[in-house]
């Protein structure tokens, strides 16, 4: 039996008391993995969680906005990382609509925007203003963008909305977007090399702020309605002229059936909360140490039983 099975184990017996009061549904507990690292890993953490609990698990590759349509409806179970800038419209909306239900916020905060690394302040000193990265949008010119800037942005499936920003505040950029997470760091690493100044979408937590020292961008601020309502923000004509929030939520969401159906494993994952350098770290192991996912997690359990066995009831 290794390391973690042993310790996993001792955190189920201390559980089972608690797991007795109501009895699991046989049927699968189906997770949504989608297509950043710190994701795919935490999922297989809870799942494997699940799984030594007596669980059975399926893991569903699932677009990562489609995803809250999905849970509403029970096609997916739960949900480990709603990011408020990222996927608060879509989480919203599916709950105007009922069947998902919050099931509480992780420590962690998050930021997702545009960011640069701090060689790029050589060349634009003015930063993190936006108006001062605006006036150096030359500094960023490539062949591809001509005399205007490049500005790196998420894969499209992300729907970070750079060209409405770019749009809605007359900013000479044009909006690239990358096809994974693994090209944006491939982006700024090529940089690196020449300290060539770059700003491409990022986000906290994630590795890359402990390899890469950097600062976000200060657009205008996050106000509520800022996606949806014109009036919100300095330009009253458009939408997204407002940067993501500075201290945005990752919750939990879990499809409303989910209680009653596997009430031991609702019953944790509730309780299950994970900070910025859990996080970090995880996607570290995926994205620096070139692990597979459910290598990763086990990994991550191995070497953190202080922080899940207390979700189990082990205290």
């Amino acid at each position: 039996m290794n390391k973690f099975t042993t310790a996993l184990a001792s955190g189920v017996l201390a559980f089972a008391p608690m797991a007795a009061l109501a009895e699991d549904s046989s049927d699968p507990i189906v997770i949504p993995i989608h297509n950043w690292s710190s994701q795919i890993v935490m999922s297989n953490v809870v799942g494997q969680i699940f799984e030594e609990m007596g669980n059975n698990v399926e893991y569903v590759t699932t677009d990562s906005q489609a995803v809250y349509e999905s849970v509403r409806l029970g096609d997916v179970t739960l949900e480990m990382e709603v990011w408020e800038g990222a996927f608060g419209a879509s989480y919203r909306a599916a709950m105007e609509k009922g069947g998902i239900v919050d099931a509480g916020d992780h420590n962690a905060v998050t930021r997702e925007d545009w960011w640069y690394p701090m060689w790029t302040k050589e060349a634009c000193p003015g930063l993190p203003s936006w108006e001062a990265l605006n006036d150096c949008a030359a500094v960023f010119a490539t062949a591809e963008t001509g005399d205007k800037g490049r500005y790196l942005d998420g894969p499209v499936d992300w729907l970070k909305h750079g060209q409405e920003r770019v749009a809605a505040l007359d900013m000479d950029f044009v909006v690239v977007n990358a096809g994974s997470a693994a090209a944006l760091w491939a982006e700024i690493g090529a940089a690196e090399a020449d300290k060539r100044p770059v700003v491409v979408f990022n986000w906290t937590p994630n590795f890359a702020e402990a390899v890469w020292p950097g600062e976000f961008v200060e657009f205008p601020a996050w106000e509520d309605g800022c996606d949806k309502d014109p009036a919100v923000g300095p330009n009253k004509d458009a939408l997204y002229d407002c940067g993501n929030p500075a201290k945005g939520y990752l919750k939990k969401a879990a499809w409303d059936g989910m209680e009653a159906k596997w009430p031991a494993a609702y019953g944790v994952l509730t309780k299950i909360s994970f900070t910025n350098p859990q996080i970090a770290e995880m996607a570290k192991f995926v994205d620096i140490d070139e692990m597979e996912p459910e290598e990763a997690a086990e990994a991550w359990l191995e070497a953190n039983p202080d922080v899940w066995k207390p979700w189990l009831g082990n205290s």
